[in-house]
């Protein structure tokens, strides 16, 4: 019988770069894909409170945000400098927010729907008057589910 010579000086062939291009572009397809952007732009001074206690929240996809705030300097010659309301991308009055919240139940699920939250952001400055009102027209809209929005405080 024959025996087999080992030799110990094998070498490793070199690794093949030649898929690596693909798996990039693939990579950055899923990730641009998967990756969501910001929806609404700010159009009011949002310098919100800071606070203690925070809690996030879970379902960020049935939050619905409703802005409170000075307009911004470039919004300043045609709205004026008194707090505003932004809902979505757009100025609006306290009127409008029964509307925006029937609006923003029919963007969602069925099931999803008396699950929505109303997240107020609200400049510090603000008055408490327009956050009653606001709190008001959402009563009426049937909309009770309602959270401050707020940064925590730096320890």
């Amino acid at each position: 019988m024959a025996k087999f010579k080992k030799d110990g000086k094998k070498e490793t062939p070199a690794i093949s770069t030649a898929s690596l291009p693909d798996i990039v572009f693939m990579l950055l397809f899923f990730f641009m894909v998967a990756t969501t952007m910001r929806e609404v732009s700010v159009l009011v001074a949002n310098a919100m409170p800071e606070a203690d206690e925070t809690v996030k929240l879970e379902k960020k996809s049935l939050v619905s945000s409703i802005y409170v705030g000075k307009p911004n300097p470039q919004y300043q010659g045609a709205y004026g400098t008194e707090p505003r309301i932004q809902l979505n991308d757009k100025f609006a009055t306290v009127d409008e927010i029964q509307s925006f919240v029937a609006s923003e139940r029919e963007a969602r699920k069925e099931e999803d729907r008396n699950n929505i939250t109303n997240n107020l952001k609200v400049d510090r400055s603000v008055t408490m008057g327009i956050i009653t009102d606001i709190k008001q027209e959402l009563r009426k809209a049937n909309s009770l589910r309602v959270n401050y929005g707020s940064r925590k405080r730096p320890k």
